[in-house]
């Protein structure tokens, strides 16, 4: 797949998850995903999506930096969200916070087959420190 053809493929997957089209999750995510070195399968990663939308209901994946050299993907997604009750591990009383997300995902025939990814944690613990 061209430069060009895979950014436009990961735009539609970050519309669908923004979307939460489950049920369009797998034109996106192949059967046997790979998050951070765990096969964890499309239904592991569908559940752990839904999950960080039930803690986080207004959650929005919006690309900040976005680099294609085919099959790989790398991006900064950028959040600015209120998570409800504990988010990685601290409890954000519901506050609202910005953080970001550097992920690297493999795209196999148009799909995603492997993720790493890595949230700047120490930007969520600064801003539930806040007053």
């Amino acid at each position: 797949m061209p430069n060009s053809a895979l950014k436009v493929r990961y735009q539609q997957y970050l519309d669908c998850l923004n979307a939460q089209a489950w049920e369009r999750l797998g034109d996106f995510v192949a059967q046997a995903v790979v998050y951070n070195g765990e096969c964890i399968g499309l239904a592991g990663y569908r559940a752990m999506l839904e999950r960080d939308y039930q803690t986080i209901p207004d959650l929005r994946f919006v690309s900040d930096l976005l680099l294609a050299e085919p099959p790989w993907i790398a991006c900064r997604l950028v959040f600015d969200c209120s998570p409800r009750g504990s988010f990685l591990g601290l409890e954000t009383h519901g506050e609202r916070i910005t953080f970001s997300e550097q992920v690297f995902y493999r795209f196999e025939q148009g799909k995603i087959v492997q993720v790493q990814s890595l949230i700047d944690e120490a930007a969520v613990r600064r801003a539930v420190a806040q007053p």
